[in-house]
C-alpha cells in the first residue's frame, strides 16, 4: 500500500511538472481568445488513467494553476476546476483500464477515447463557461464559445497523443506468462 502511495505522489509531481511545461510552453492559438491548442491534457489522461482520479484531480489543478500564477496573474478558477475536474473523471472512469499490466488494445482505446471526450466535454462546456458567469460575469457567448473550442482540442490532443502514450507505455510492461523460467 505504502509503495503505490508513494508512486502515486510522485506522479502527481512529474504529472503537475510536465503539465505546467506543455500548459505554458507548448502550445498552439487557436484563434478564439485566451484558448490554446494544448498537449497537456495527454499526459493528464495517461496519468489520470493509470493513477486514478486523486491524481488526476491533483495533476489538474497543481499544473493548471501554477500555469495560470506563470502568466503573472491570479488563477482563472472557472478553469483550473475543469482542468481538475478532467483529472478526476478520466482517473475515476479509466482506472479499470489494464494499462499498467501490458494490455492497452483496441477495447482500451476505445474506452480511453470515450472516457476522454465524456470529461473534457463536461468539463469545458458544462463547468468552465458555468464558473465563468458565475465567478467572473463573462459575457455567455464568449464562454461558451471557449469552452467549445476547449472541448474539441483538449479531446483531440487527449485521445490522439494520449492513446499513443498509452500505448507506448503499455508495451514496455511484461504481461502475466510472458517470462520464461529458466
Amino acid at each position: 500500500m505504502k509503495k503505490n502511495s508513494i508512486k502515486t505522489v510522485v506522479a502527481v509531481g512529474i504529472g503537475a511538472a510536465l503539465f505546467f511545461v506543455l500548459g505554458r510552453f507548448v502550445n498552439i492559438p487557436s484563434g478564439i481568445p485566451n484558448t490554446n491548442i494544448s498537449v497537456q491534457y495527454a499526459i493528464l489522461g495517461m496519468l489520470a488513467t493509470m493513477y486514478g482520479p486523486v491524481a488526476g484531480a491533483l495533476i489538474g489543478f497543481i499544473g493548471h494553476t501554477l500555469i495560470d500564477l506563470s502568466w503573472g496573474g491570479a488563477p482563472w478558477w472557472s478553469w483550473v476546476l475543469a482542468s481538475t475536474a478532467v483529472g478526476a473523471a478520466v482517473g475515476f472512469m479509466g482506472r479499470k483500464l489494464p494499462i499498467s499490466e501490458g494490455v492497452f488494445g483496441k477495447k482500451e482505446i476505445i474506452a480511453f477515447a470515450v472516457i476522454n471526450v465524456i470529461a473534457n466535454v463536461i468539463a469545458w462546456l458544462v463547468i468552465a463557461p458555468v464558473l465563468d458567469i458565475a465567478i467572473y460575469a463573462e459575457p455567455a457567448a464568449k464562454v461558451f464559445a471557449q469552452g467549445a473550442m476547449a472541448a474539441v482540442a483538449n479531446s483531440i490532443t487527449a485521445v490522439v497523443i494520449g492513446a499513443l502514450l498509452c500505448a507506448a507505455y503499455s508495451k514496455t510492461i511484461a504481461g502475466k506468462g510472458t517470462l520464461d523460467a529458466e
